[in-house]
């Protein structure tokens, strides 16, 4: 699955007393394993925030449609009944109950710290950047290099004086440099490199194709270098439409123009202000905004309610919460068997982590059982 799974109860980690607001980072697969306290019953709130776009990396694999359409029920299921509220970082993803699409994800502070290095560059009349195009990303065909590879072969003699640069590691590299040596074009193939490293601070493109990205961390950290990106109309991009270093293109031929223009202009200075809605601060205060963390748990106005209503609502609201504690019920259930947890993908015995997992996690020993002792009867 590629996926961080969590072995055992991970809520145990946490003390009840230090237990108030909860932040789940990729609900789905955190709990679709899930067996355990409930995390609604151990914290006040619970929120998820959603980062992946499992869905369409799922439709790429063998039978691919049959498992993207199990896989929607499931992640809607668990987050439904172990989350108060989710937090969608983009379009790009599944809708789920209770979701807001709002990006709460900023760049690391170096990344302006470069912006600004080259803002007072171009303030001075010196060259900002000198070199050309670029991609960096894990080295499998699903982020992005599929796209781009296909689009530079296709259009290889209206781009012959393009360069391109591309930098990442994985399990399809020899694949990806087999298919960049194949063009005519001067597309480089590279190891994978920390996007801060000062070789990254004199490009001036960055392209990016990928549609399987929620909220491309890339892109975000380019812009706030001071480059143009050219990447995708798609979800994933809603973000990024505000920056006037953004070129979006809707189709092959936008990307071969879009591509010749940015090569031929300028990166605009960012604004102050742009420069802040990339931090983490604007982030931050987003995510307050969207989780609603400073608002009262709203309760029924019971001097408000009419006579009409008011049993009528208690009836509804207690109805929709026994439907519920039966549907964690049945998740529990299947959760706590290793037949049905290996049947849907789960790793052999993280039922509950051994013990010295739970040594280096400082986890108190589950109490042993005891052994009855079974009569026989003759």
């Amino acid at each position: 699955m590629r996926s961080i799974l969590p072995v055992g109860d991970i809520t145990e980690c946490i003390p009840d007393e230090m237990a108030d607001i909860a932040v789940l980072e990729e609900p789905e697969h955190l709990n679709w394993y899930h067996h355990g306290r409930r995390w609604k019953n151990k914290f006040r709130q619970v929120i998820g925030v959603i980062h992946t776009n499992y869905l369409a990396y799922v439709r790429r694999e063998k039978n691919g449609q049959v498992i993207a359409c199990c896989l929607r029920y499931a992640n809607t299921w668990v987050t439904r009944i172990y989350c108060h509220k989710i937090i969608r970082l983009s379009g790009a993803t599944q809708d789920l109950p209770k979701s807001v699409v709002c990006n709460v994800h900023g760049v690391n502070p170096k990344f302006l710290e470069v912006g600004r290095l080259k803002l007072k560059q171009l303030q001075n009349g010196e060259a900002a950047f000198t070199k050309g195009a670029y991609y960096i990303g894990k080295m499998v065909w699903s982020k992005g290099y599929r796209e781009l590879l296909d689009l530079l072969s296709k259009y290889q003699s209206r781009l012959s004086d393009l360069e391109v640069d591309l930098y990442g590691s994985g399990e399809d590299s020899d694949e990806i440099r087999e298919s960049a040596e194949r063009l005519s074009l001067a597309v480089n193939v590279h190891p994978g490199r920390d996007h801060a490293d000062p070789l990254f601070h004199d490009y001036k493109v960055f392209i990016n194709p990928s549609t399987t990205d929620v909220v491309c961390t890339t892109s975000a950290e380019a812009l706030a270098m001071g480059k143009i990106v050219i990447c995708a109309n798609h979800p994933s991009n809603e973000f990024f439409k505000q920056f006037p270093n953004c070129r979006i293109y809707n189709n092959d031929e936008e990307f071969v123009q879009v591509t010749l223009n940015a090569l031929a202009e300028q990166p605009t200075p960012l604004t102050d202000m742009q420069m802040y809605d990339l931090s983490w601060e604007a982030a931050t205060d987003r995510f307050m905004e969207a989780a609603e963390i400073n608002l009262p748990t709203a309760e029924p106005r019971i001097q408000q309610a009419s006579k009409t209503y008011f049993p009528t609502f208690l009836r509804t609201r207690k109805l929709k919460q026994s439907l519920e504690d039966a549907s964690v019920y049945l998740h529990q259930a299947l959760s706590g068997l290793e037949v049905t947890r290996c049947a849907f993908g789960a790793v052999p015995k993280t039922l509950q982590p051994d013990e010295q997992l739970r040594k280096d996690l400082g986890l108190a020993s589950p109490p042993k059982r005891k052994k009855q002792k079974q009569k026989l009867m003759t």
